[in-house]
């Protein structure tokens, strides 16, 4: 399929085999994982977007040993003492313009994750011109989560084996695995196995994406740790105390923490109103942070609707409005979203009844509430 096509209706009934090739051509028959959510339009089956067997009992996790990296311990440590020192310098030492240049920093970072690797490139929940793919790798590349060809295979990973051992941040591990712990082992043997089965040939097609690719371990460092220490000592004379633990450590730290909540606490607490049978959950408080990420059930549920969310609330969901922005002059095109009708048909048959418009009871409303009720939603709307 070439980069963000639709799928054709027809296609919507396919099924994902049981047994997948990989590239070499072996079969992934080590990978005990099964399909367990959507990932693009024709992944699902059902005419409310669902796969169209019981996932429930696939989500678990092996019982084994995990085999930790030392080294990714150590960095991980030195980086969050050092964030907790960056924080007390920002509130003690640091000057105004190092604050307001590690939000622009944070918020740059944050728009390349989501906007970019995210709802760009690993859902193709849109399209974009040459320019804004320069902006979207750019700001990836500030935020140093990977590079955005290895972010968004991982992530296709994680929806279409979400909460199996082919998820590489597993929540049926545990909170501290799914946000961070995952990052201090080894993989799972599946994680690999799925990700080299999935095809990713759009991502490889993207010129700016290989470019970011090939060359991470130059444009990364300057990007994410070297401009960002720079920058505050020359232009107002910050000293490099607070210009590498505020500028680059308190902010790459926050920044991580505040992506990986998507991860942990968007998959544990919150409501569930589009699918109850799933972890992923709505945080409102994980949106503020991450732009738009926290509306996570509505997003595993569709995961190709650029809003990632169904209600077009900019002040939770900046991503959106950045998009929406490059829209109006002609950068970004085809945006993807889900028609009401299918998101009330989901909302009907696997919602846990949270849901702002079809969550009431429906056997304790009298006629003239009901009546009334539906009459301000569509006010309003």
């Amino acid at each position: 399929m070439p980069p963000n096509a639709i799928t054709s209706p027809s296609n919507v009934l396919a099924t994902c085999p049981e047994v997948e090739q990989l590239p070499s051509g072996e079969c992934a028959s080590t990978a005990s994982s099964k399909q367990t959510g959507v990932l693009f339009e024709g992944d699902a089956d059902t005419a409310d977007c669902a796969l169209d067997v019981d996932v429930k009992k696939l989500k678990k996790a092996e019982k084994r040993k995990l085999k930790l990296v030392w080294r990714n311990i150590m960095l991980f440590g030195y980086l969050h003492l050092a964030a907790v020192y960056g924080g007390y310098l920002m509130l003690t030492q640091a000057k105004w313009a190092t604050v307001v240049f590690s939000f622009f920093l944070y918020t740059a970072g944050m728009i390349g994750i989501t906007g970019g690797a995210h709802r760009l490139w690993a859902h193709r929940s849109y399209k974009a011109k040459w320019p804004l793919r320069v902006i979207l790798v750019t700001f990836n590349t500030i935020a140093f989560q990977d590079a955005a060809f290895h972010w968004a295979r991982d992530h296709r990973v994680h929806h279409k084996f979400s909460e199996t051992d082919a998820d590489p941040h597993n929540a049926t591990r545990g909170f501290f695995f799914s946000h961070v712990g995952w990052l201090l082992c080894k993989k799972h043997p599946d994680v690999v196995a799925k990700g080299k089965s999935l095809d990713v040939t759009d991502l490889r097609a993207d010129r700016i994406l290989m470019f970011q690719l090939k060359h991470y371990f130059v444009l990364m460092p300057l990007a994410c740790f070297i401009l960002p220490t720079i920058i505050p000592m020359i232009c107002w004379n910050e000293s490099l105390l607070c210009s590498w633990f505020v500028a680059t450590m308190f902010r790459w730290c926050f920044q991580l923490n505040m992506t990986w909540l998507v991860n942990s606490a968007a998959h544990k607490f919150g409501g569930r109103p589009y699918d109850k049978n799933i972890n992923p959950s709505q945080s409102p408080y994980v949106s503020a942070f991450t732009f738009g990420e926290g509306w996570h059930n509505y997003h595993h549920v569709f995961p190709w609707d650029y809003k990632t969310a169904e209600w077009g609330r900019y002040s939770l969901n900046m991503t959106t409005a950045f998009i929406d922005f490059f829209a109006k002059i002609g950068w970004a095109y085809e945006l993807k979203s889900v028609a009401p009708e299918t998101i009330e048909r989901r909302v009907r048959r696997t919602g846990d009844g949270t849901h702002e418009l079809w969550g009431w009871g429906d056997k304790d409303l009298t006629a003239e509430d009901a009546q009334h009720v539906l009459f301000v939603d569509k006010k309003a709307a």
